[in-house]
């Protein structure tokens, strides 16, 4: 089975679609695939599909949802075995895929793919790349795993508590990746390369300290130190008028540090003095 989530939910099992287009059968599905091989509550299922306030009917329409979903794995299964996938396709059964065990149910990936395990392996080898020194073999596995998003998780799906949480959380990933990979090209002095980037993520997250602070770094480095300092200037002024908040004090120091035509790196001006970077979002 092949799962995608980082974008539109794309489920397919021997090459074909299992994705319903009914809203909830799809909200089902999208839970089951974040959490493959894994167990997933009933109560976090029925928590997702009516936010509280469940029907008494709320276990027997799951249960109709999860027949739904096998009827349309049972029809990839079968179209596998009737394109000659191999033996094995018919060997598997839809309960054997979507198995139904106490207190919940596990969607059975067999050893396929799924885009979010993929984006964590590349992701967590370029965190440690960049721990090394290795800046370009971290810029490239960050890349790789950034590749791998095709939009906002879940973008195509209805989504409840759960979901909305999951997606919140992932793009939080996202962003941590995005920062550690731009970290990565300003070490590598590919700071020309990012200014068109990096205006359109400052535009888009208003409050990011530190897309703001690489921003300003990218621009000093190219000659451009005014318009670094003003972008200090405008982040200050969203701070200031939407949260009631001061730029952190590594930002002010960076903003120090472009004034007396300072630092290589943002990290140099970006750290607090016990090592912890602050971000704020």
């Amino acid at each position: 089975m092949d799962i995608d989530v980082l974008g539109a939910l794309a489920v397919r099992e021997n090459g074909v679609s299992i994705t319903p287009t009914a809203p909830k059968p799809r909200q089902v599905l999208a839970l089951l695939a974040l959490h493959a091989d894994q167990v997933v509550p009933v109560s976090a299922l029925i928590e997702e599909l009516w936010a509280g306030e469940p029907p008494r009917s709320a276990r027997t329409t799951l249960q109709t949802y999860v027949l739904q979903l096998r009827a349309l794995i049972a029809t990839a299964l079968e179209r596998g075995a009737d394109a000659a996938a191999g033996e094995q396709a018919g060997m598997r059964t839809a309960k054997d895929i979507l198995v139904t065990l106490p207190g919940g149910y596990l969607l059975n990936s067999g050893g396929g793919t799924l885009d979010v395990r993929e984006f964590d392996r590349l992701a967590g080898t370029g965190y440690r790349a960049m721990d090394a020194g290795d800046f370009p073999g971290a810029a490239r596995l960050l890349r790789e795993a950034l590749a791998l998003w095709s939009g906002p998780a879940f973008a195509d799906v209805q989504g409840g508590v759960q979901l909305d949480m999951e997606t919140r959380r992932l793009e939080e990933t996202r962003l941590c990746a995005l920062d550690q990979r731009i970290e990565a090209d300003l070490r590598l002095g590919r700071h020309r390369e990012l200014l068109a980037e990096l205006t359109v993520l400052v535009t888009r997250y208003r409050t990011h300290e530190n897309l703001h602070g690489q921003f300003m770094l990218a621009l000093h480095r190219s000659g451009r130190r005014g318009e670094a300092l003003d972008v200090y200037q405008r982040l200050r002024g969203t701070l200031v008028r939407e949260l009631g908040l001061e730029p952190s004090v590594a930002l002010r120091r960076l903003q120090r540090s472009i004034l007396m035509a300072g630092p290589e790196s943002l990290a140099e001006a970006n750290v607090e003095p016990g090592g912890e970077r602050l971000v704020r979002v």
